[in-house]
């Protein structure tokens, strides 16, 4: 008779037998739907990549303008996004301008499903406009001829909304981000707020230790390859290898999780999947002369904070001449446009916040934790919190005095005061910040300075020896037909190519596919083989993971050692001495500008009425809170601070607080005792003027502490009496 032991052991494969049939049944379903959604990700890329705009909108839309009949044609596209029915948009309202970003991949992805940018702004009731590509450039265009249609499409928009209460918003995404401040700088009166949505600006920025993308260029010798590229592909650069690189960042999620989870959740996973892999395998070609200026004024030469790129009549591109709000959107879990890539622009231009508030700029930022670099774009829960308050408050943020803010989110519940006034599930504050606060995210030693300009050195010098030696035999050797060969066999092409009903096997899994549906027998949840399957996967990813930072932690090692010898930096001529000099030189003509702007500004605190002297009360009292709130700004929207019969437009309201909010800053006890020769005689009409800012601070909480002691003070100066208010009216206001 067996031992309890041989019992056990014996009944143990009968135990596992139907688990393990039930595992195996379910796998090999899967992977024969894993293969079929594999072949529809290649038949869709053929079908994207046949169309004469391949793109992602999720909306029709209208062809407002193209670039191709331009005196200098690009092409880019501006097309007018049809609301969907039920959709109310008011044409008062500020259109929105979305530029994508021609970052390897077609347009779109700013529209590509319902919670998106284009999205949520309609939802707010703005008409909205798009600014897309086709995946050819022009011959000869050049990143300047690009700037200029845009500017183009700009005036169109502005045209097209004369009555609009203010000018168009424009967001760009990643690449196009560097590519709208660009043009602000340039043309600053086209445009209304700025929203750049992880776009790099400061590219040799970041922390020891992460953001490895930003050794690349060193480690490679400079951008001599990016020639190389641009001439193997003759003369195109493929937008595959932004794709690549872009890959290369993650592999764990490139080499296993992004294909393992189609396989894990086969039946549920398939439609995301392959609506995402229609914009992400949707590839387009730049003109070599544009991405070398990409990579060699922006990536490795880090010129546009430095205020070094010029166009092509001498213009320098300074991003201090940028007139309009700019909003800063960047996440802690974005490995390609960390925060300090996205905000140290903003050190190397600035001593302080009082000289941000010089040149009359407004900078918005906000960080958010965890989303990664595409998820700024393309995630749905980031579309309804950001994005959506970015649109429904961007009159809030326009009409913000001077200065850098961070705005922050608060979840609306049952305890939140005047929940009426906030216009989504999300509370949004502007709280005043100041460059100390962007200096704690971390950033460069003055040492990593020279460094990433020692490669930026070695980088130009190797283009030169490139481009003397090596160029004209590449240039001979590549005719068109090898170009074409080259990029039809690119890796990333190729993971497309590949399982297209061309090849043989496919047909016949498309077919096993539909019997396999038809007979769908997944495992259960607690199948113990799934659970392990669970467990190796988590491994593989582990070990990815493992091998990425192993290579990152090298790789910056490698950079580090290299580029801070001293003998290398002396051979370049960079100088260990010298100090930082990134910054864009001081202007005289700004300073002079500055003091006669400042003295008209002090010419008129003792003049105004009503209007003034309420926005003078309600500024003074209310930055007391360090922060404004976005049911102060709607609060303020429901009120006449004016005569009956008369209405202060935004532009009208935007500069009149900007003006107050400086006389305070310049002379605060003698605007404030101003007030009282300002108002009016009546009673009635200072009480009125009173009781619309008390409605205004209370709109976002309880008035207390030094809100409240400021507000008193206000309300002694609205109450006083001057030389023509009469004494009955005074005893009445006692």
């Amino acid at each position: 008779m067996p031992s309890d032991n041989q019992q056990v052991s014996g009944s143990t494969p009968l135990g596992l037998f139907g688990p393990m049939l039930e595992y195996m049944t379910d796998a090999a379903q899967r992977s024969v739907l894993f293969w079929d959604v594999m072949r529809q990700r290649s038949s869709q890329y053929r079908d994207h990549l046949a169309e004469t705009v391949p793109h992602v909108l999720d909306y029709k839309a209208e062809l407002v303008m193209d670039g191709r009949t331009l005196r200098r044609p690009v092409n880019y596209l501006l097309v007018r996004i049809v609301p969907p029915e039920g959709t109310e948009i008011d044409p008062l309202r500020r259109p929105f301008v979305v530029v994508d970003p021609r970052a390897g991949h077609g347009p779109g992805i700013g529209g590509f499903k319902a919670d998106s940018e284009i999205g949520v702004a309609m939802k707010a009731g703005h008409p909205c406009y798009f600014v897309g590509f086709m995946p050819d450039p022009m011959p000869g265009q050049t990143i300047e001829d690009i700037a200029r249609a845009e500017a183009t499409f700009l005036e169109k928009v502005v045209s097209l909304h004369p009555q609009a209460d203010g000018k168009p918003c424009v967001i760009g995404n990643c690449q196009a981000g560097w590519a709208v401040m660009i043009l602000a700088a340039i043309r600053p009166e086209l445009f209304g707020p700025i929203i750049v949505a992880g776009a790099p600006l400061s590219y040799w920025a970041g922390v020891r230790g992460k953001n490895p993308m930003r050794y690349s260029g060193g480690l490679l010798g400079g951008t001599w390859l990016t020639a190389l590229t641009g001439d193997m592909g003759g003369g195109k650069f493929d937008g595959g290898w932004l794709v690549h690189n872009f890959e290369n960042q993650n592999p764990a999620n490139t080499l296993w999780s992004k294909q393992y989870n189609v396989y894990s959740k086969v039946d549920t996973e398939a439609p995301r999947y392959l609506e995402f892999e229609r914009w992400w395998g949707g590839h387009v070609n730049l003109n070599a002369e544009e991405i070398q200026f990409i990579v060699d004024e922006l990536f490795v030469g880090n010129k546009l904070a430095a205020g070094r790129i010029e166009t092509s009549d001498g213009t320098a591109v300074d991003l201090r001449n940028i007139r309009s709000p700019i909003v800063v959107f960047c996440s802690k879990g974005d490995n390609i446009t960390p925060p300090q890539q996205a905000l140290d622009w903003i050190l190397d231009l600035y001593d302080d916040v009082d000289e941000i508030r010089s040149f009359g700029q407004t900078i918005v930022y906000t960080v958010h934790e965890t989303v990664g670099h595409l998820g700024i774009f393309v995630s749905g829960g980031v579309a309804k919190k950001e994005h959506n308050e970015f649109s429904s408050n961007i009159d809030l943020i326009d009409m913000l005095p001077p200065g850098l803010y961070e705005a922050t989110f608060e979840r609306k519940s049952s305890d939140t005061t005047n929940p009426d006034l906030v216009s989504g599930e999300w509370v949004m504050r502007c709280e005043q910040r100041t460059l100390e606060d962007i200096r704690a995210m971390g950033g460069n030693a003055p040492e990593d300075e020279r460094r990433f300009a020692t490669a930026a050195r070695v980088s130009e010098i190797n283009l030169s020896l490139y481009r003397a030696f090596l160029q004209p035999m590449v240039k001979a050797m590549v005719t068109p037909q090898v170009a074409q060969l080259l990029k039809r066999w690119h890796p990333v092409r190729m993971s497309y190519e590949a399982f297209t009903d061309a090849n043989p096997f496919m047909p016949a899994v498309a077919k096993a596919a539909e019997r396999v549906r038809e007979r769908r027998q997944p495992a259960s949840a607690d199948n113990p083989f799934l659970v392990a399957q669970e467990k190796i996967s988590e491994q593989i990813v582990e070990s990815l993971d493992a091998w990425r930072d192993t290579q990152e932690r090298l790789s910056e090692q490698i950079f580090l050692a290299i580029y801070g010898s001293p003998a290398l930096q002396a051979a370049v001529g960079i100088n260990p001495e010298a100090p930082r000099t990134r910054r864009p030189g001081r202007s005289l003509l700004h300073r002079e500008l500055l003091e006669k702007r400042i003295a008209e500004l002090k010419s008129t605190i003792a003049k105004g009425g009503l209007q003034e002297c309420a926005i003078r009360g309600l500024l003074y009292a209310g930055l007391a809170r360090g922060s404004i709130d976005e049911r102060g700004v709607a609060a303020l929207r429901r009120i006449r601070m004016t005569e009956e019969g008369s209405r202060l437009t935004l532009a009208q309201f935007k500069t009149m607080a900007r003006e107050q909010f400086l006389l305070l800053l310049l002379e605060p006890e003698a605007t404030l005792a101003a007030i009282p020769k300002l108002l009016p005689t009546d009673l009635g009409e200072r009480r009125k003027g009173l009781a619309a800012i008390r409605s205004v601070l209370s709109a976002s909480g309880e008035i207390s502490g030094e809100v409240a002691e400021r507000l008193k003070k206000v309300a002694d100066l609205f109450e006083t009496s001057d030389a023509g208010f009469p004494a009955i009216e005074r005893a009445k206001a006692s």
